[in-house]
């Protein structure tokens, strides 16, 4: 068990530390640790490049995470002591998953906000939730162009929905509840800076089209 335990979180942090949004906008000539925020994630690509390169990038990071998961629950189905543990290893997953696309080794663990990646994984364990998450995002950002606001109240939701599924007995668990807690935590403290840019009404804000 140690051993899938081990291969779990070395591989999906591997996956996770794949730096997407450096790599694009390297093709495109750029580094975008210099650009805009200053961050590898979807949205400075997307301010920095256009939406060919942020929607690409938006996928890539969805990509690796739900990856991450299916690859630990179909390495969980291999054993029949795994078998009976799988929701833990693909929780596992997720988590090492989105630390490694948070904290990725090669750009000396500055990474990414999580957010993406975070789908990613959580529609590998809990898609239904997932997609009120993503739906809630939607509404957000278009009332108020925000970002940051989006993706804190969806990665809020996320473990909330889990929580309404689980506690009137239609889906879930209390493990996976807890891993979405954890999640959610994860992007909310890397959003600490928006926050207090919100605060100070320094916030970008996306403009409307016109």
């Amino acid at each position: 068990m140690l051993t899938y335990i081990l291969i779990v979180i070395f591989v999906s942090y591997l996956l996770g530390s794949f730096p997407s949004g450096y790599l694009a906008a390297r093709i495109a000539g750029v580094d975008i640790r210099k650009e805009g925020s200053g961050n590898i994630g979807a949205t400075n690509v997307l301010r920095v490049l256009g939406k060919k390169y942020g929607y690409a990038v938006f996928f890539c990071d969805a990509f690796k995470g739900l990856l991450a998961v299916r690859a630990a629950l179909w390495l969980a189905s291999r054993s029949p002591v795994t078998s009976a543990h799988a929701d833990w290893l693909g929780i596992l997953a997720a988590l090492f998953c989105v630390l490694g696309h948070t904290f990725p080794v090669w750009l000396k663990f500055k990474g990414g906000k999580g957010v993406a990646t975070s789908a990613g994984t959580m529609l590998g364990i809990a898609p239904t939730a997932t997609v009120v998450a993503v739906v809630l995002w939607i509404l957000v950002f278009e009332v108020t162009r925000y970002v940051s606001i989006a993706s804190v109240v969806a990665a809020v939701s996320l473990p909330t929905a889990i929580g309404v599924f689980w506690q009137m007995h239609l889906w879930g668990s209390g493990v996976i509840f807890y891993s979405a807690c954890t999640l959610a935590a994860v992007v909310c403290w890397r959003h600490r800076g928006n926050i207090s840019r919100l605060l100070r009404g320094t916030e970008q804000r996306f403009p409307r089209k016109q």
